[in-house]
């Protein structure tokens, strides 16, 4: 019997695969639990659809984080802070991934999730860092920060 998984089974097959298998396996065990549905020419045409469908809204992420690659690597791109400095050089506040996420939001109209901004720890000097960004799945950019003395 040909079914279409509805969720991960393991050693069977995987979410949205169309495969045979014992038509009393299918019966009692993957229809049953709601894994499986029957493998019906409407359904597979259904299964189909969405697989576009996944495939298009993936393509549009893709293009989107792109863009904003591209925004992020530009020269004028730099996100800027005043930072009060104590005699050692070093700054008395830190500058964290939130409040790069805030201020590239406020200066650039970028919108990134603090989460993916990958700072290893807070900034504490003054100067120019590069900040490695995670903007979509494969897709890495950078921020320039500029931290200048207040």
């Amino acid at each position: 019997m040909k079914v279409i998984f509805l969720e991960d089974v393991k050693g069977k097959g995987k979410k949205g695969d169309i495969k045979e298998v014992p038509t009393g396996y299918a019966q009692n065990f993957l229809i049953k639990k709601n894994l499986a549905k029957e493998a019906t020419s409407a359904a597979i045409g259904e299964q189909r659809g969405k697989e576009k469908a996944r495939e298009k809204a993936h393509a549009e992420l893709v293009l989107e984080a792109t863009k904003t690659k591209e925004l992020l690597d530009q020269e004028a791109t730099v996100v800027v802070f005043s930072e009060k400095v104590g005699p050692d050089g070093r700054t008395f506040g830190s500058i964290t991934s939130k409040k790069i996420a805030d201020e590239l939001q406020k200066q650039f109209a970028i919108k990134l999730d603090k989460r993916n901004i990958q700072l290893d720890h807070p900034l504490r000097s003054i100067g120019t860092t590069e900040v490695p960004v995670k903007i979509y799945q494969e897709i890495v950019g950078e921020i320039k920060v500029r931290i200048n003395e207040a």
